[in-house]
């Protein structure tokens, strides 16, 4: 019997170059689910004014609504803005998608800040490409939940296209330096870098999960509709964890 076609709407910073890629390779080992995307304009990650206003929420309606027309049976935002923005917003957006759409959604940083919560994760190491007022604040979000960022690398940039250009040597060495901290657990926070593909070897070497937040969005979607996420396990211990 021909298993049911399941399609996942991916919400996508419009300078974004890794995650659409990303996110088909990961479904490439479940030919019945799908992914398709709509974009939105985001180039520049700092503070300002003019940066954070990227995310107004109506922007981000208007690309979902594209999505909807494809009937996507689930909606995710492949972004960390929550993030420096605050989590509430994303609980928010989730709910104001669902409104406008009728499809259920989640995103990124609340499938992350799931999996942390659920595997007892307080020590935290923190992988970006961010400024770093960014990612401090980023930082001083996590620590209102209980996590502590015990290690952090971040590089320094804002243009968000620049982010997908970080060679994945330079990651995973990123990735390395916070294991000295044998956090509970690493996250690549940032859905613009190619890091996805390097948690399983980080976890071989270390013993400590990585979660991608190209991955994390994935996996929710997955387990929303009631998708066993196990056959993309070559992507991480994420996608084998049984919560």
């Amino acid at each position: 019997m021909q298993t049911k076609r399941l399609r996942l709407g991916i919400l996508t910073p419009s300078s974004n170059t890794a995650l659409e890629p990303i996110t088909c390779a990961m479904l490439s080992a479940l030919p019945h689910v799908s992914a398709h995307f709509a974009r939105f304009t985001v180039t520049q990650i700092s503070l300002s004014d003019q940066a954070l206003g990227q995310f107004d929420v109506n922007c981000i309606l208007d690309a979902a609504k594209q999505l909807a027309d494809a009937r996507v049976d689930v909606i995710g935002w492949s972004g960390t803005s929550a993030g420096w923005l605050g989590f509430e917003r994303d609980e928010a957006l989730c709910r104001q998608l669902t409104e406008a759409t009728g499809i259920p959604a989640t995103t990124s940083v609340l499938a992350l800040n799931e999996i942390l919560a659920k595997t007892g994760v307080r020590r935290l190491g923190l992988v970006s490409p961010y400024i770093d007022d960014v990612q401090e604040r980023i930082i001083r979000n996590y620590e209102q939940l209980g996590i502590e960022c015990v290690a952090e690398q971040h590089l320094g940039l804002s243009e968000n296209y620049s982010f997908a250009e970080v060679p994945d040597t330079l990651l995973a060495s990123m990735m390395r330096e916070t294991a000295f901290a044998r956090p509970d657990a690493v996250t690549t926070f940032c859905t613009n870098l190619h890091a996805a593909h390097l948690a399983q070897s980080f976890e071989r070497d270390t013993s400590i999960p990585a979660y991608d937040t190209v991955a994390t969005v994935v996996w929710k979607a997955l387990r929303m509709l009631d998708v066993d996420p196990s056959p993309l396990s070559m992507w991480g211990k994420l996608f084998s964890l049984r919560l």
